[in-house]
Protein backbone atom coordinates (compact mmCIF):
# COMPACT_ATOMS: atom_id res chain seq x y z
CA UNK A 1 0.00 0.00 0.00
CA UNK A 2 0.96 3.67 -0.21
CA UNK A 3 1.63 5.65 2.97
CA UNK A 4 3.15 8.93 4.13
CA UNK A 5 6.05 7.79 6.31
CA UNK A 6 7.92 10.13 8.67
CA UNK A 7 11.64 9.25 8.70
CA UNK A 8 13.02 12.23 10.61
CA UNK A 9 12.16 15.85 11.29
CA UNK A 10 10.37 17.28 8.21
CA UNK A 11 11.26 14.17 6.23
CA UNK A 12 7.87 12.70 5.34
CA UNK A 13 7.84 10.48 2.24
CA UNK A 14 5.00 9.05 0.19
CA UNK A 15 6.06 5.51 -0.61
CA UNK A 16 5.16 1.85 -0.87
CA UNK A 17 4.98 -0.08 2.43
CA UNK A 18 3.58 -3.44 3.46
CA UNK A 19 -0.18 -3.59 3.99
CA UNK A 20 -0.97 -4.45 7.64
CA UNK A 21 -1.87 -8.07 8.40
CA UNK A 22 -4.69 -8.46 10.92
CA UNK A 23 -5.06 -10.97 13.74
CA UNK A 24 -8.27 -12.82 14.67
CA UNK A 25 -9.42 -9.88 16.86
CA UNK A 26 -8.50 -7.05 14.51
CA UNK A 27 -10.09 -5.08 11.69
CA UNK A 28 -8.51 -3.76 8.49
CA UNK A 29 -9.85 -0.39 7.38
CA UNK A 30 -9.43 1.29 4.00
CA UNK A 31 -8.81 4.89 4.98
CA UNK A 32 -10.80 7.56 3.14
CA UNK A 33 -10.06 10.77 5.08
CA UNK A 34 -7.56 11.61 7.81
CA UNK A 35 -7.22 14.96 9.53
CA UNK A 36 -3.99 16.61 10.60
CA UNK A 37 -4.21 17.15 14.34
CA UNK A 38 -2.36 19.97 16.09
CA UNK A 39 -0.46 17.27 17.99
CA UNK A 40 0.89 15.91 14.68
CA UNK A 41 2.52 19.21 13.77
CA UNK A 42 5.38 19.09 16.33
CA UNK A 43 5.85 15.41 15.52
CA UNK A 44 6.71 16.39 11.95
CA UNK A 45 8.20 19.87 12.38
CA UNK A 46 9.81 19.80 15.82
CA UNK A 47 11.36 16.36 16.35
CA UNK A 48 8.29 15.28 18.31
CA UNK A 49 7.79 11.70 17.11
CA UNK A 50 8.27 8.85 19.58
CA UNK A 51 10.40 6.97 17.05
CA UNK A 52 11.22 6.77 13.33
CA UNK A 53 10.07 5.67 10.86
CA UNK A 54 6.42 6.12 11.82
CA UNK A 55 3.12 6.52 9.98
CA UNK A 56 1.15 9.22 11.80
CA UNK A 57 -2.57 9.97 11.61
CA UNK A 58 -5.29 9.38 14.22
CA UNK A 59 -8.33 11.44 13.13
CA UNK A 60 -9.68 9.18 10.42
CA UNK A 61 -12.61 7.43 8.81
CA UNK A 62 -12.90 4.66 6.27
CA UNK A 63 -14.44 1.38 5.22
CA UNK A 64 -13.93 -2.03 6.78
CA UNK A 65 -12.38 -4.34 4.16
CA UNK A 66 -11.47 -7.32 6.35
CA UNK A 67 -12.22 -8.58 9.84
CA UNK A 68 -10.64 -11.34 11.92
CA UNK A 69 -12.61 -14.50 12.67
CA UNK A 70 -13.40 -13.40 16.24
CA UNK A 71 -14.75 -9.97 15.23
CA UNK A 72 -18.48 -9.59 15.80
CA UNK A 73 -19.26 -5.90 15.85
CA UNK A 74 -18.34 -4.89 12.28
CA UNK A 75 -18.07 -6.51 8.87
CA UNK A 76 -16.65 -5.70 5.44
CA UNK A 77 -18.39 -2.70 3.92
CA UNK A 78 -19.19 -0.92 7.21
CA UNK A 79 -18.38 2.77 7.41
CA UNK A 80 -16.32 3.48 10.52
CA UNK A 81 -14.42 6.12 12.43
CA UNK A 82 -11.15 5.15 14.05
CA UNK A 83 -10.68 5.22 17.83
CA UNK A 84 -6.93 5.82 18.27
CA UNK A 85 -6.37 5.00 21.96
CA UNK A 86 -5.57 1.36 22.72
CA UNK A 87 -5.64 1.10 26.54
CA UNK A 88 -4.18 -1.84 28.43
CA UNK A 89 -7.58 -2.71 30.02
CA UNK A 90 -5.79 -4.14 33.09
CA UNK A 91 -4.58 -1.20 35.21
CA UNK A 92 -6.60 0.52 37.98
CA UNK A 93 -7.46 3.46 35.72
CA UNK A 94 -8.80 1.19 32.99
CA UNK A 95 -10.73 -0.87 35.55
CA UNK A 96 -12.40 2.36 36.69
CA UNK A 97 -13.26 3.36 33.12
CA UNK A 98 -10.67 6.15 33.02
CA UNK A 99 -9.04 4.90 29.84
CA UNK A 100 -7.55 8.28 28.96
CA UNK A 101 -5.43 8.05 32.12
CA UNK A 102 -3.98 4.60 31.35
CA UNK A 103 -0.19 4.66 31.68
CA UNK A 104 0.30 1.46 29.68
CA UNK A 105 -1.60 2.47 26.55
CA UNK A 106 -0.55 2.56 22.96
CA UNK A 107 -1.95 4.95 20.37
CA UNK A 108 -2.67 4.58 16.66
CA UNK A 109 -0.76 7.20 14.72
CA UNK A 110 1.83 8.11 17.33
CA UNK A 111 3.02 4.96 19.11
CA UNK A 112 1.91 2.42 16.50
CA UNK A 113 1.35 2.83 12.77
CA UNK A 114 -1.48 5.19 11.88
CA UNK A 115 -3.82 6.34 9.16
CA UNK A 116 -1.69 8.47 6.84
CA UNK A 117 -1.93 5.37 4.69
CA UNK A 118 -4.28 3.51 2.38
CA UNK A 119 -5.01 0.93 5.09
CA UNK A 120 -4.78 0.78 8.87
CA UNK A 121 -5.41 -2.07 11.30
CA UNK A 122 -6.86 -1.86 14.81
CA UNK A 123 -8.62 -3.92 17.47
CA UNK A 124 -12.34 -4.52 17.01
CA UNK A 125 -13.05 -2.24 19.98
CA UNK A 126 -11.38 0.66 18.17
CA UNK A 127 -13.89 1.16 15.38
CA UNK A 128 -17.18 3.04 15.65
CA UNK A 129 -19.77 2.48 12.93
CA UNK A 130 -21.69 5.38 11.43
CA UNK A 131 -24.64 5.66 9.08
CA UNK A 132 -24.44 6.15 5.33
CA UNK A 133 -25.90 9.66 5.70
CA UNK A 134 -22.67 10.69 7.45
CA UNK A 135 -19.86 11.41 4.99
CA UNK A 136 -16.35 10.07 5.39
CA UNK A 137 -15.26 13.67 5.75
CA UNK A 138 -17.46 14.07 8.84
CA UNK A 139 -16.24 10.68 10.02
CA UNK A 140 -12.75 12.17 10.26
CA UNK A 141 -14.13 14.67 12.78
CA UNK A 142 -15.34 12.01 15.24
CA UNK A 143 -12.15 12.11 17.28
CA UNK A 144 -12.04 15.95 17.62
CA UNK A 145 -15.75 15.93 18.50
CA UNK A 146 -15.20 13.40 21.27
CA UNK A 147 -12.31 15.45 22.68
CA UNK A 148 -14.66 18.44 22.92
CA UNK A 149 -17.47 16.43 24.48
CA UNK A 150 -15.15 14.77 27.00
CA UNK A 151 -14.23 18.24 28.29
CA UNK A 152 -17.92 18.99 28.79
CA UNK A 153 -18.34 15.78 30.79
CA UNK A 154 -15.17 16.25 32.86
CA UNK A 155 -16.41 19.68 33.99
CA UNK A 156 -19.75 18.28 35.23
CA UNK A 157 -21.60 20.62 32.91
CA UNK A 158 -25.08 21.82 33.91
CA UNK A 159 -27.66 23.29 31.56
CA UNK A 160 -29.07 26.84 31.73
CA UNK A 161 -25.59 28.25 32.35
CA UNK A 162 -23.45 30.89 30.63
CA UNK A 163 -20.48 29.38 28.83
CA UNK A 164 -17.27 30.87 27.44
CA UNK A 165 -15.23 29.11 24.75
CA UNK A 166 -11.67 30.39 24.38
CA UNK A 167 -10.60 29.58 20.85
CA UNK A 168 -12.62 29.30 17.64
CA UNK A 169 -10.67 26.41 16.13
CA UNK A 170 -12.01 22.92 15.47
CA UNK A 171 -12.13 21.85 19.14
CA UNK A 172 -13.52 25.21 20.25
CA UNK A 173 -16.38 25.24 17.76
CA UNK A 174 -17.25 21.63 18.54
CA UNK A 175 -17.22 22.39 22.29
CA UNK A 176 -19.51 25.32 21.59
CA UNK A 177 -21.96 23.10 19.71
CA UNK A 178 -21.98 20.47 22.45
CA UNK A 179 -22.65 23.13 25.09
CA UNK A 180 -25.65 24.28 23.06
CA UNK A 181 -26.88 20.73 22.47
CA UNK A 182 -26.69 20.01 26.19
CA UNK A 183 -28.70 23.07 27.15
CA UNK A 184 -26.46 26.10 27.75
CA UNK A 185 -28.28 29.38 28.32
CA UNK A 186 -25.64 31.22 26.28
CA UNK A 187 -22.30 30.47 24.65
CA UNK A 188 -19.69 33.17 23.97
CA UNK A 189 -16.74 32.39 21.69
CA UNK A 190 -13.45 34.30 21.96
CA UNK A 191 -10.93 34.30 19.10
CA UNK A 192 -8.48 36.55 17.25
CA UNK A 193 -9.92 35.82 13.82
CA UNK A 194 -13.15 37.42 12.59
CA UNK A 195 -13.75 34.64 10.06
CA UNK A 196 -13.79 32.04 12.82
CA UNK A 197 -16.07 34.24 14.91
CA UNK A 198 -18.47 34.61 11.98
CA UNK A 199 -18.53 30.84 11.62
CA UNK A 200 -19.14 30.51 15.36
CA UNK A 201 -22.23 32.70 15.05
CA UNK A 202 -23.47 30.66 12.09
CA UNK A 203 -23.07 27.48 14.13
CA UNK A 204 -24.93 28.81 17.14
CA UNK A 205 -22.74 31.10 19.26
CA UNK A 206 -24.82 33.59 21.24
CA UNK A 207 -22.02 36.16 21.36
CA UNK A 208 -18.51 36.49 19.94
CA UNK A 209 -15.56 38.58 21.12
CA UNK A 210 -12.42 39.38 19.14
CA UNK A 211 -9.57 39.37 21.65
CA UNK A 212 -7.31 41.48 19.40
CA UNK A 213 -9.63 44.31 18.38
CA UNK A 214 -11.17 44.78 21.85
CA UNK A 215 -10.40 44.24 25.52
CA UNK A 216 -11.90 40.79 26.06
CA UNK A 217 -12.25 41.21 29.81
CA UNK A 218 -14.16 44.47 29.42
CA UNK A 219 -16.36 43.08 26.64
CA UNK A 220 -17.13 39.97 28.66
CA UNK A 221 -18.00 42.07 31.71
CA UNK A 222 -20.52 44.05 29.65
CA UNK A 223 -22.32 40.80 28.82
CA UNK A 224 -21.88 39.01 32.14
CA UNK A 225 -20.78 41.29 35.01
CA UNK A 226 -20.61 38.31 37.39
CA UNK A 227 -18.51 36.25 34.99
CA UNK A 228 -19.14 32.94 33.21
CA UNK A 229 -20.35 29.74 34.84
CA UNK A 230 -18.12 27.57 32.64
CA UNK A 231 -14.95 28.48 30.75
CA UNK A 232 -13.45 26.04 28.23
CA UNK A 233 -9.90 26.87 27.14
CA UNK A 234 -9.24 25.08 23.83
CA UNK A 235 -6.04 26.75 22.53
CA UNK A 236 -3.37 25.81 25.03
CA UNK A 237 -1.90 29.31 24.71
CA UNK A 238 -0.63 31.59 27.46
CA UNK A 239 -3.00 34.51 26.73
CA UNK A 240 -6.13 32.35 26.75
CA UNK A 241 -5.07 30.42 29.85
CA UNK A 242 -4.64 33.73 31.71
CA UNK A 243 -7.89 35.08 30.24
CA UNK A 244 -9.79 32.07 31.56
CA UNK A 245 -8.99 33.09 35.16
CA UNK A 246 -10.13 36.68 34.54
CA UNK A 247 -13.54 35.96 33.03
CA UNK A 248 -14.53 33.06 35.27
CA UNK A 249 -17.28 33.84 37.75
CA UNK A 250 -17.45 32.99 41.43
CA UNK A 251 -17.91 29.26 42.05
CA UNK A 252 -17.46 28.62 38.31
CA UNK A 253 -15.56 25.86 36.52
CA UNK A 254 -12.61 26.27 34.17
CA UNK A 255 -11.72 23.30 31.97
CA UNK A 256 -8.40 23.28 30.11
CA UNK A 257 -8.84 21.23 26.92
CA UNK A 258 -6.04 22.80 24.89
CA UNK A 259 -2.54 21.34 25.21
CA UNK A 260 0.04 23.95 26.30
CA UNK A 261 3.33 24.25 24.43
CA UNK A 262 5.05 27.02 26.43
CA UNK A 263 5.81 27.83 30.05
CA UNK A 264 3.23 30.01 31.76
CA UNK A 265 3.77 32.26 34.78
CA UNK A 266 0.99 33.80 36.85
CA UNK A 267 1.52 36.80 39.10
CA UNK A 268 0.42 36.23 42.70
CA UNK A 269 -2.62 38.43 42.06
CA UNK A 270 -3.57 36.51 38.92
CA UNK A 271 -3.20 33.17 40.64
CA UNK A 272 -5.14 34.43 43.64
CA UNK A 273 -8.29 34.41 41.51
CA UNK A 274 -8.48 30.69 42.32
CA UNK A 275 -8.85 31.63 45.98
CA UNK A 276 -10.97 34.74 45.61
CA UNK A 277 -13.44 33.22 43.16
CA UNK A 278 -13.29 29.68 44.53
CA UNK A 279 -13.57 28.32 41.01
CA UNK A 280 -12.85 24.72 40.09
CA UNK A 281 -9.90 24.29 37.72
CA UNK A 282 -9.68 21.00 35.87
CA UNK A 283 -8.04 19.52 32.83
CA UNK A 284 -9.44 17.24 30.15
CA UNK A 285 -7.35 14.59 28.42
CA UNK A 286 -8.45 12.72 25.29
CA UNK A 287 -11.99 11.40 24.96
CA UNK A 288 -12.96 8.09 26.55
CA UNK A 289 -15.37 6.65 29.12
CA UNK A 290 -16.91 3.35 30.15
CA UNK A 291 -17.82 1.14 28.33
CA UNK A 292 -14.92 1.74 25.93
CA UNK A 293 -14.68 3.85 23.86
CA UNK A 294 -17.53 5.63 25.63
CA UNK A 295 -20.60 7.79 25.37
CA UNK A 296 -18.53 10.53 23.71
CA UNK A 297 -18.25 8.31 20.62
CA UNK A 298 -21.85 7.09 20.72
CA UNK A 299 -23.21 10.63 20.97
CA UNK A 300 -20.96 11.90 18.20
CA UNK A 301 -22.26 9.19 15.86
CA UNK A 302 -25.86 9.91 16.87
CA UNK A 303 -25.72 13.69 16.54
CA UNK A 304 -23.82 13.65 13.25
CA UNK A 305 -26.45 11.27 11.90
CA UNK A 306 -29.27 13.55 13.09
CA UNK A 307 -27.57 16.60 11.58
CA UNK A 308 -27.56 18.37 14.95
CA UNK A 309 -23.75 18.40 15.16
CA UNK A 310 -22.53 20.37 12.17
CA UNK A 311 -19.29 20.47 10.23
CA UNK A 312 -19.55 23.49 7.98
CA UNK A 313 -17.28 23.74 4.96
CA UNK A 314 -15.56 26.62 6.71
CA UNK A 315 -14.17 24.15 9.24
CA UNK A 316 -11.84 22.96 6.51
CA UNK A 317 -8.93 25.09 5.42
CA UNK A 318 -7.50 22.82 2.71
CA UNK A 319 -7.59 19.26 1.42
CA UNK A 320 -4.48 17.48 0.18
CA UNK A 321 -4.02 14.13 -1.47
CA UNK A 322 -2.03 11.76 0.70
CA UNK A 323 0.85 11.98 -1.78
CA UNK A 324 1.16 15.69 -0.86
CA UNK A 325 1.47 15.14 2.89
CA UNK A 326 4.83 16.95 2.97
CA UNK A 327 3.25 20.04 1.39
CA UNK A 328 0.34 19.89 3.83
CA UNK A 329 2.68 20.06 6.82
CA UNK A 330 4.61 22.96 5.32
CA UNK A 331 1.42 25.02 5.80
CA UNK A 332 1.98 24.86 9.56
CA UNK A 333 5.22 26.80 9.33
CA UNK A 334 2.91 29.82 9.21
CA UNK A 335 0.25 28.64 11.68
CA UNK A 336 -1.67 31.92 11.73
CA UNK A 337 -2.47 31.34 8.07
CA UNK A 338 -4.07 27.94 8.77
CA UNK A 339 -7.69 28.93 9.32
CA UNK A 340 -9.26 25.54 9.90
CA UNK A 341 -8.61 21.83 9.54
CA UNK A 342 -6.27 20.41 6.90
CA UNK A 343 -7.38 16.99 5.64
CA UNK A 344 -5.50 14.27 3.80
CA UNK A 345 -7.62 12.40 1.25
CA UNK A 346 -6.79 8.88 0.16
CA UNK A 347 -9.02 9.14 -2.91
CA UNK A 348 -11.42 11.58 -4.57
CA UNK A 349 -14.32 10.73 -2.23
CA UNK A 350 -14.82 13.00 0.79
Amino acid sequence: MKAAVLYKNEDIRYEEVETPVISDNEVLVKVHVCGICGSDVPRVLNNGAHYYPIILGHEFSGEVVDAGKNVKKVKAGDRVAGVPLVPCMNCPDCNNGNYSLCKNYTFIGSRIQGAYAEYVKMPESNVVKFNSNVSYLKGAFFEPSTVALHGIFVSNFKKDTNVAILGGGTIGLLTMQWANILGAKSVTVFDINDERLTLAKELGATYTINTISSDPVEEAAKLFPRGFDYVYETCGSVPTEKLSFKIAGNKSTICLIGTPTKDITFTPREFEDINRKEFILTGSWMSYSKPFPGKEWEMTSEYFSKGLLRIDGSFIYKKYELSKAYDAFQEFKNPRNVKGKILLLMDSED
